[in-house]
């Protein structure tokens, strides 16, 4: 299987929000409690849920993020459809008591990734979108 990118104004379904997160210019990855390894922010849009709002929601509850700006990058697909974001944070507050164990900052895409087919691509592709930003 590959990762494949497609336009935002693509019309797909989309049932996921990913989105990779600085802070301080450190990558913002979390660690799930049930796992030893790191992942994007992300998760399952809700039923009547905008994507945006996913991504929102998400990037709060996996990161504790309070103050953010947030940008679409594009659609990806694996083997669903969803959308990419990046965003940069200002401020955390306390990490809900969900899912996810800690966050942890990184310089660089760390090596023990939950999702290492899909999420090398992702964080690839927010680097190209900033490079045009």
């Amino acid at each position: 299987m590959k990762v494949k990118f497609f336009d935002l104004n693509a019309d797909k379904p989309l049932k996921y929000a990913v989105i990779c997160a600085r802070y301080n210019g450190k990558w913002v990855f979390c660690k799930h409690k049930e796992r030893d390894t790191y992942e994007i922010p992300g998760g399952h849009r809700e039923d009547s849920e905008d994507i945006e709002t996913t991504a929102k929601r998400e990037l709060w509850e996996e990161t504790g993020a309070k103050n953010f700006d947030i940008y679409p990058v594009c659609i990806y697909s694996f083997t669903d459809y969803g959308m990419l974001y990046f965003a940069e944070i200002r401020s955390f507050g306390e990490l809900p008591p969900l899912e996810i164990e800690k966050i942890k900052l990184f310089d660089d895409i760390p090596k023990n990734l939950t999702y290492p087919t899909i999420q090398p691509y992702l964080f690839e592709r927010v680097q190209e979108f900033l490079e045009t930003k």
